[in-house]
């Protein structure tokens, strides 16, 4: 059979739109398949330009790795890339020695910012306070910096100099403050324990390490062995968690559970199933029921916010001071390699009673701000550390605490 021209034309336009459509329809589905295919094409020629072209010469491994970090550091201030350095940092910090000026930095509204000193460092004994921004290291602006980059710059020999130049607000005024600093050998005793008076005891937990849940029952025991030889019980504890920027889930968990006879300690929920977690008092109060305050203010993170959420939501204690930082985000150590790993946001945790504390801190039950120690404290209107302590100890000897603890719902 002869076909006549037109119909001819006819068949090789369709065949020719009909490949055009396929190979734009195939096209599509690949995009769809993998969605991805393409930014990572063009990923390998972003890699390979800078590799070529750029003004110095960078080898492919540090291009990787700012890669990776950049890709982690993009989903919040907490989650990160760890090269070999920083992964050795991480583990010697959760085991409480490392060298530097003792704080815990965080990036808040695009600031490194203080989130707390540590106990008995060159930043507490020089009067950094949590909310202090550093804009200025050795007068090198921080702006453009990564957080790895600013802990670097921390990093020195041990006894070395460092100048910091701070911003910091008080009552919605902003100075600047000039810092010089040295450089020392940062061991963390994360618990310390005295007497306030007799039959009250005091606690301090700085941070929470690997062991802060064995040193926290360590402490109890030791405070009510020397009330006992003393003639006396333990009436009451004020557990201090101020400037305490968090650690350990688990020494959290330790912690709480030393204090609690039964209920719902904290709670997390993530995408994978292993991040969906629940953690439950075992059954024993080493205190015995002794009414407990717990210390607050706007330095106490994350997991310290877990023990002072789950002791005023189990009705255990009330909390005094000022609203908490607000991290209730829990971060997990990905390990890549021997020497690598990622620090991941993997969830957001949960006080017993369902509230999150992510980007809104807990208040206390008794509000309570303390003048920071390096302003002027003549003004009357400012409590003093003293005026803390003794209002605490006022609480714990107050007739309606006991009443106010018991009548609220173990959840």
């Amino acid at each position: 059979m002869l076909l006549r021209p037109t119909t001819l034309l006819g068949m090789v336009i369709s065949i020719v739109t009909g490949i055009a459509v396929g190979i734009v329809g195939y096209n599509h589905w690949r995009n769809q398949q993998e969605p991805n295919a393409v930014q990572l094409d063009t990923l390998k020629q972003v890699l390979e330009h800078v590799r070529a072209g750029y003004v110095d010469e960078v080898s492919t491994d540090e291009l990787l790795q700012d890669a990776m970090r950049g890709m982690l550091t993009g989903l919040d201030p907490h989650s990160t890339y760890l090269n070999a350095d920083d992964y050795e940092e991480l583990q010697t910090q959760t085991t409480g020695s490392f060298s530097g000026i003792g704080i815990e930095l965080g990036l808040v509204d695009g600031f490194f910012t203080v989130i707390s000193p540590i106990d008995n460092t060159p930043a507490q004994r020089a009067g950094l306070q949590s909310g202090n921004r550093i804009l200025e290291i050795d007068h090198l602006s921080l702006k453009g910096k990564l957080l790895t980059e600013v802990i670097t710059l921390m990093r020195g020999e041990l006894g070395s100099p460092i100048h910091l130049r701070l911003e910091q607000r008080h009552n919605d005024e902003i100075t600047l403050r000039d810092v010089e600093l040295e450089r020392a050998n940062i061991a963390v005793h994360s618990v310390r324990s005295e007497w306030l008076e007799p039959g009250y005891g005091y606690i301090r937990i700085s941070q929470f390490q690997t062991e802060t849940g064995k040193d926290f029952h360590n402490a109890i025991a030791k405070l009510k062995r020397q009330a006992k030889e003393r003639k006396h019980k333990l009436k009451g504890l004020v557990l201090d968690l101020r400037n305490n920027p968090g650690g350990l889930l688990q020494a959290s968990v330790s912690v709480a559970d030393t204090l609690l006879t039964e209920g719902m300690i904290v709670y997390t929920q993530g995408r994978l199933v292993s991040s969906q977690l629940k953690y439950r008092a075992a059954g024993k109060d080493y205190l015995n029921g002794a009414p407990i305050v717990v210390l607050i203010n706007g330095g106490s993170a994350s997991a310290a916010e877990i023990v002072a959420g789950a002791l005023q939501d189990q009705g255990r204690a009330v909390l005094l001071g000022e609203k908490s930082y607000g991290k209730g985000s829990v971060q997990s150590v990905v390990p890549l390699t021997d020497t690598q790993a990622i620090k991941l946001t993997t969830a957001y945790y949960y006080t017993p009673s369902g509230r999150s504390i992510h980007k809104l801190g807990i208040e206390p039950d008794f509000s309570f701000e303390v003048a920071p120690t390096n302003t002027d404290t003549n003004d009357s209107s400012k409590n003093s550390e003293l005026d803390l302590r003794a209002k605490a100890v006022e609480l714990l000897q107050s007739d309606q605490l006991q009443a106010r603890l018991t009548l609220k719902p173990n959840t």
